[in-house]
């Protein structure tokens, strides 16, 4: 049976030595970073280590693996007979190989990657006979630099889907005959993310919808058929499914279409229709959030979702849990069926086989088997009792400031956004797993303890208000629109959501407080609709004081609050102060130079901080004037940096994929 890490010694992760990595802290020479100051900068070395990983696919006797947010992207080569790495190609862009998919000979595996910078190829090819060369690059899927999914027809010609929020997403044919890399055109204008795409000899299934950037105009569940002689889509999706988010995974299975998709507020559904009579078609409820991962043998469809596999009947059309004799599988990446044997690439790092008869599993640790770890982009950070933790996917990681050792926790999900409060830590947890804690003077792991609406999915800010004791936390509904406020109030294990505090529209991306209020700053990701306005919010009533529409471009990035002003940035570097009693903008400025995108702020020894992807900066109570601490700090964050600080007064930031400790005196 698989088991959680434990704090004890034998899962202590030492860095010294491997890969010339440390954990002896690094003190670098103190800068004069304004006049009169003196800032200290203490590297603690690699905040996250870990193979992370968002692809699985069996090809013979090897799971291809594709990494997430490791840089250089990497595929490797899991051989499931000696159950160790046996291969491995870097890519040469990309953050994340987010789809995999091969060849009709088995020969080519194509891979598509998720990418943070434009212009760069996100389809790759790798020849599996010459695994020591390199895959090669293919091309770039036009302004939308994220594939999400791949499929390759019985006459070898690739199919991708995917795109980013306000690029409709398009369908994408590469022809390896001509090398030509073509839009099929835009089914779905108001969709924002194709997740899902399988191919026939003559048709191409296109699934989509609005997993992210969702509410207002933008589309539900949307299936379109392709036909690929006529060069025409015709819509195709079931009634039962319109309602629903998204068309998360599609599966060709004999003479049928298998049709998963993503729910919200309702359970996530499972569609079989007839490849000769769309018409023709049955519609059963999964049971969870979304059906992912599907793979196809003889009469049976396994498939996962975030309570573990499941095996749907063709001929009975009825659900049944696979059991995995207790196996926790996490997030899946990858299902395959093989021999009897249901092989799953878990989120966890590790390959399960699962025994279908014998309802045993054997599991193997990626990492102990070869897969090359590396620093991760990191998510959230906190800091305070002697210890730092950083948040990466399905980790937390643990890092003792005495002594420099570091123990990996095994979470679902990400830890988006986290405060220490009394020594024990509060994590906002992504995908829609609430809000988690860890005591480490107890003897219990992390684990969840508050669960909200799962639409009400990414959390974004953590904020401890000390007036009423409670944990606030800022969060988007990446499917619905808007977002919502959690509260959680570890003295009696309460907790409250409030949906849509802001408006329909705005989510919550930064939370601030002052004497028992707390501050809600929103962000608008549609093309219409108010942005950036700040409410005050009574947290314990679940009411709205006042409101503030503010004149900007940009949906506010970050807050915090010294003395009777409350601070904040938007996305597009537009600094702002409000008087707090007075109710009114008192001070702008523009530092998109050194906040040009995401950012976060805190306030620490009298002193409001700032840090963007770029610079960790400060400003001056007084004047409101913005100095730099350090230039080029340079955070390899995932979804924009994050700044916190512990008792002592010391920050703590990433400079790089390095955790850094900050003490600025001045």
């Amino acid at each position: 049976m698989h088991q959680f890490p434990s704090p004890s010694r034998r899962h202590v992760l030492r860095l010294a030595g491997a890969a010339g990595l440390t954990t002896a802290a690094a003190v670098l020479a103190p800068q004069a970073s304004a006049a009169g100051a003196r800032t200290t900068i203490t590297d603690l070395g690699p905040a996250v280590v870990q193979f992370s990983l968002m692809s699985g696919l069996l090809i013979g006797d090897t799971v291809y693996i594709g990494s997430r947010n490791l840089s250089p992207a990497r595929v490797i080569g899991f051989h499931l007979p000696t159950r160790s790495v046996t291969s491995r190609t870097d890519l040469s862009a990309g953050s994340t190989v987010s789809a995999l998919a091969a060849d009709p000979t088995g020969r080519y595996l194509y891979a598509g990657v998720l990418s943070k910078k434009k212009g760069d190829p996100n389809l790759f090819r790798w020849d599996l006979t010459r695994t020591d060369e390199a895959a090669v690059p293919l091309g770039l899927t036009g302004s939308e630099t994220d594939i999400r999914d791949l499929t390759v027809a019985p006459d070898g010609k690739v199919y991708s889907v995917g795109g980013l929020p306000g690029v409709p997403p398009a369908l994408w044919e590469y022809d390896p005959a001509t090398g030509a890399l073509t839009s099929l055109g835009v089914p779905d204008p108001k969709a924002t993310l194709a997740r899902a795409v399988v191919a026939t000899g003559s048709t191409v299934f296109f699934g989509a919808g609005s997993v992210l950037s969702g509410g207002g105009d933008a589309s539900r569940a949307s299936l379109f058929a392709y036909d690929r002689a006529a060069k025409t889509f015709t819509s195709i999706v079931p009634r039962e499914c319109e309602a629903d988010p998204s068309l998360r995974e599609l599966a060709v299975a004999g003479d049928k279409l298998v049709i998963g998709t993503s729910a919200s507020g309702s359970p996530a559904k499972l569609a079989v229709m007839d490849l000769d009579d769309y018409s023709s078609y049955t519609v059963v409820t999964a049971g969870g959030n979304m059906v992912k991962t599907m793979a196809v043998e003889a009469t049976s469809v396994y498939f996962t979702d975030e309570t573990g596999a499941h095996v749907y009947s063709l001929t009975t059309g009825e659900i049944t849990r696979v059991d995995a004799g207790g196996l926790d599988l996490g997030e899946v990446w990858g299902v395959d069926h093989r021999d009897g044997t249901l092989v799953v690439v878990s989120a966890y790092g590790f390959v399960a086989e699962i025994d279908l008869a014998a309802r045993t599993s054997v599991v193997t640790d990626l990492g102990a088997a070869g897969a090359p770890a590396g620093p991760q982009l990191g998510m959230g950070i906190a800091a305070g009792g002697g210890y730092v933790y950083t948040g990466g996917t399905g980790t937390i990681a643990r890092h003792d400031v005495r002594t420099g050792e570091v123990v990996k926790f095994r979470v679902p999900g990400e830890a988006k956004d986290a405060d220490v409060v009394d020594g024990v830590l509060y994590t906002g947890q992504y995908n829609a797993q609430g809000i988690w804690s860890y005591d480490p003077a107890g003897k219990r792991l992390p684990h969840q303890v508050a669960s909200f609406a799962a639409e009400q999915n990414r959390p974004l800010d953590t904020c401890w208000d000390p007036y009423h004791r409670l944990l606030l936390v800022g969060v988007q509904s990446d499917t619905e629109g808007g977002g919502s406020l959690w509260t959680y109030d570890p003295g009696n294990g309460r907790s409250a959501i409030h949906v849509n505090p802001v408006d329909e529209r705005q989510l919550i991306r930064a939370v601030a407080t002052r004497q028992g209020v707390a501050f809600l700053g929103g962000d608008n990701l549609q093309g219409q609709g108010p942005r950036a306005t700040v409410v005050a919010f009574d947290p314990r009533r679940g009411r709205e004081l006042w409101r503030l529409d503010l004149d900007q471009k940009g949906g506010i990035a970050a807050m915090t609050v010294l003395g009777r002003n409350l601070y904040g940035l938007s996305r597009r570097g537009e600094f702002f102060v409000i008087d707090l009693p007075r109710r009114r903008v008192v001070h702008t400025a523009d530092l998109k130079d050194i906040s040009p995108g995401f950012a976060a702020m805190v306030t620490n020894r009298g002193t409001v901080y700032g840090v963007s992807d770029t610079t960790l900066f400060r400003f001056d109570r007084k004047t409101f004037a913005a100095s730099t601490v350090v230039s080029g700090i340079n955070g390899a964050w995932y979804s924009g940096p994050h700044l916190n600080h512990d008792e002592h007064g010391l920050l703590y930031t990433l400079r790089g994929t390095n955790l850094v400790r900050i003490d600025d005196r001045h």
